[in-house]
């Protein structure tokens, strides 16, 4: 990418690991829950780190910032999570400059999620702009690219069907429960935690079934309250969650936590029963497969299903593609004209100060000067000028690094510095 005077660090870049080539262990290991984040934005602040968004979901853990190098953001990542460097270089992806920006338009625009059209990632990088806003993160290029991706990610929603039908992960939960489980209206269902995929998970098997015991435990009661509510759903106290899983056919783990919530101790049932783990990192240890009666299902396994309206989702891949061109070619373009605005900046102030000492040896000259006329004169003839030479620099057929070059030598304006973004 040519150099833009956007940046005084040198690269744009976007590095992280997704499920396409990590599996929910190591994106587990990677995973930023709220406390990190903002450990990891202030590290970032003491480090100079000039603009930075991070985002992490089930699926993915990605930062996009400037730095010299990607090292300096891949140590970030490394510092607050428990992953390691050599474990990121196993599985992980790094993109400069102008694969960056189009690796974000693809993933903001649901094309890179797990579940193609699944548009839950846009409110995740919206929430995590305003953060790195707060911490002083967040340059005029950064804010501009994620706008540019929210508009297409828009427009893809609005405009293609993409997104059409009721595939999700919260949904897949649900169809797998109805493929692999008897008279589901009748079997007792416990949802553990109330983290998104939860609640959606919740409020899909409400819809979509006629179950009327449905419990929700939770650590902070409260919130599984005011999801109950919303349902007029059974809740439990935390410390009733053995009892509780014990009385249950289908388990829902949904906790968010940073270690097991569950495990082969706390399941004292010998009846079937169906754990379905929806959290990154696992909320449910392996070691529940010790028992003969317990199913376990993760995420991953759930990501997976594909049905028909996946399939027709495929069908408007490019229709969403010509949409992220055309949003990305604004951008691009709108990156072009910064490329040479510190020049059209320096030419006006340059122009302003020739102006300005001619105004003053006509005022000295002549007794009858108008000094408010002679001023608006000068002004609309500077903002002509100047406006003449952008209109030039942005003509396709002119050679802009030569054009810069020749008006600063022209004019001897001052190198302004560059970088390369």
């Amino acid at each position: 990418m040519q150099k833009y005077n956007i940046s005084r660090s040198s690269y744009f870049y976007a590095i992280g690991l997704s499920y396409k080539k990590a599996d929910a262990d190591i994106r587990g290991r990677f995973s930023l829950d709220e406390e990190s984040k903002h450990l990891l934005l202030e590290q970032a602040k003491e480090n100079d780190i000039e603009s930075l968004v991070v985002t992490s979901t089930c699926n993915r853990t990605e930062i996009y910032g400037f730095a010299q190098h990607p090292y300096q953001l891949i140590q970030l990542l490394c510092d607050n999570t428990n992953g390691t460097v050599e474990e990121f270089r196993d599985v992980a992806y790094i993109y400069k400059n102008k694969d960056a920006i189009a690796h974000m338009f693809r993933v903001g625009s649901g094309l890179d999620s797990q579940i193609l059209g699944d548009f839950e990632i846009i409110s995740q990088l919206k929430t995590s702009t305003k953060l790195s806003r707060k911490y002083g993160l967040l340059n005029h290029f950064t804010e501009r690219l994620v706008n540019a991706v929210i508009q297409a990610s828009k427009r893809i929603k609005n405009e293609t069907n993409i997104s059409s039908g009721a595939t999700s992960v919260s949904f897949a939960s649900v169809q797998y429960i109805f493929n692999n489980v008897q008279d589901v209206s009748n079997k007792n269902i416990l949802l553990f935690g109330t983290g998104k995929i939860g609640r959606n998970t919740c409020e899909n098997l409400v819809k979509h079934t006629e179950n009327e015991h449905i419990t929700l435990i939770n650590r902070t009661k409260t919130k599984a309250e005011q999801v109950a509510g919303k349902f007029n759903l059974i809740v439990k106290d935390y410390a009733n969650l053995q009892e509780e899983v014990s009385a249950s056919d289908i388990l829902i783990v949904a906790t968010g936590a940073q270690r097991p919530t569950i495990d082969k101790h706390i399941i004292q049932t010998k009846k079937p029963l169906l754990i379905l783990d929806l959290s990154i990192p696992k909320n449910v240890n392996e070691n529940v497969k010790e028992l003969d009666n317990i199913s376990l299902v993760h995420l991953d396994h759930l990501s997976k299903i594909t049905d028909e309206t996946l399939e027709a989702r495929k069908a408007h891949i490019p229709s969403a593609e010509a949409i992220i061109e055309e949003v990305k070619a604004e951008f691009n373009s709108w990156l072009e004209t910064r490329k040479f605005a510190p020049t059209i900046k320096a030419l006006k102030h340059k122009l302003t100060d020739f102006a300005t000492a001619e105004l003053d040896t006509q005022r000295k000259k002549m007794s009858d000067f108008n000094e408010k006329q002679a001023e608006i004169i000068s002004t609309k003839i500077i903002q002509k000028i100047t406006n003449h030479f952008a209109h030039h620099l942005k003509d396709d057929d002119v050679s802009t690094d030569e054009s810069l070059e020749l008006i600063k030598k022209v004019f001897q304006l001052e190198q302004s510095q560059k970088s390369n973004v």
